[in-house]
């Protein structure tokens, strides 16, 4: 039953993000020809941040309460929805209530999903079960910007959005039908409230250093997703095709790698894999402005993406053991909160940044804003202590 649970799970995880993937290439493009000058392509990948940050918590806590099959339904549905709306779009302002009700639905497909692998991860072996995960988020995340590129190169930009909302339909059907509910999780006494739970973490030093290097690692997406479309139109003249394999490469990269780095992060120090991969992509973060093409640039993506390997199997790792005290869904509800942070942040930094300095300083200014967070992560991590015994008391 379990590796039914994991495999359909895994696999449903993979198609839904194919279908966003698709549309990465596309959506800066569609702003720009509405109008949307550097801070409004901020403002729209901010608003899928915020609607997200703000109800990710809440939906862990009660997935934890409630079971979280039907909360993945409704987000792979919302995704549906999604798909079909981006065609219609006339204006900035529609692009960003679009986005706003995208981040409603990812906020109830994304930490639901790693609070079921991490119900199901045997203890020493978090890495390698959300490395497993990982390995589903990238491919999908990876495989679908060279087919936006290629859709959108064929068929224009609404065959993208199309091909989005028919995946998110294929997997929602898989869920339904294929994926027995996790309801009703045996556990000795209930999980605590998010608002203690909450508490708990912002005391707790260690769990603070996770959620800070969580934050910071993700501050790097939104030049390196929702910018770089643009980036190589500007300096390279750029087809859809090639953005398509610059941005596929480096999530493909860390998807195949997701195995390994899992392994590593179950047998060795964790701190120091954290160290040594922020390290590796801050420095290609700030090397990217003197990408002199598009070769350049696809090897850059592709250290920048075996960086990654390394750190996001560790993360998930260190906040599955922090879920056993707090409630897995709980636990990755906020953990998901800090990635949307990151993405929130690095969206207003970008932009911001982008309109004063230019694309190029951007990614330079960027890059060491992640590092020097991340340092600071990594010590709080460090001198956090060991993994508490036992859990936090149930709140009201």
């Amino acid at each position: 039953m379990k590796r039914q649970m994991l495999v359909t799970l895994l696999l449903s995880v993979m198609i839904a993000l194919l279908g966003i993937g698709i549309i990465v290439p596309v959506v800066p493009v569609l702003a720009v020809s509405l109008g949307a000058s550097g801070l409004s392509l901020g403002l729209i990948i901010a608003a899928f941040s915020f609607s997200r940050t703000i109800l990710q918590p809440l939906v862990g806590s009660l997935s934890d309460r409630w079971g979280r099959k039907g909360f993945l339904l409704s987000g792979l549905l919302v995704y549906a929805l999604v798909g079909l709306l981006f065609p219609e779009a006339t204006s900035v302002v529609n692009l960003v209530a679009i986005r706003a009700l995208h981040g409603v639905g990812s906020a109830m497909i994304v930490p639901v999903a790693m609070a079921y692998v991490s119900d199901m991860a045997p203890i020493g072996q978090e890495g390698r079960y959300m490395g497993m995960l990982n390995i589903a988020i990238f491919a999908g995340i990876g495989g679908g910007p060279l087919l936006g590129g290629v859709f959108t190169d064929l068929w224009g930009m609404a065959a993208a959005f199309y091909a989005m909302s028919a995946l998110s339909m294929l997997a929602l059907l898989l869920v339904l039908f294929q994926m027995p509910a996790l309801e009703g999780r045996e556990q000795k006494k209930p999980p605590p409230a998010l608002r203690s739970a909450l508490a708990s973490m912002l005391r707790r030093q260690r769990t603070r250093g996770i959620l800070l290097a969580r934050m910071s690692t993700m501050i790097i997406m939104v030049p390196t997703m929702a910018f770089l479309p643009l980036l190589m139109h500007q300096w390279f003249a750029a087809s859809g095709r090639q953005i398509g394999v610059v941005i596929a490469c480096r999530t493909l990269v860390n998807a195949l790698l997701q195995t390994p780095g899992g392994r590593l992060a179950d047998r060795f120090d964790k701190v120091v894999l954290l160290r040594a991969g922020c390290l590796i992509i801050s420095m290609v973060i700030c090397l990217v402005p003197l990408a002199i093409n598009f070769w350049w640039l696809l090897l850059l993506f592709v250290v920048l993406g075996t960086g990654e390997a390394i750190i996001w199997p560790v993360l998930g790792a260190l906040a599955t053991e922090e879920g056993r005290s707090y409630g897995q869904g709980t636990m990755m509800g906020v953990f998901s909160l800090a990635m949307s942070s990151g993405v929130l942040l690095g969206a207003l930094v970008a932009g911001i940044s982008s309109d004063l300095l230019g694309l190029r300083w951007s990614f330079v200014f960027i890059g060491v804003m992640v590092l020097v967070l991340s340092i600071l992560a990594a010590g709080q991590i460090r001198s956090g202590g060991p993994l508490p015994v036992q859990g936090v008391a149930g709140g009201a």
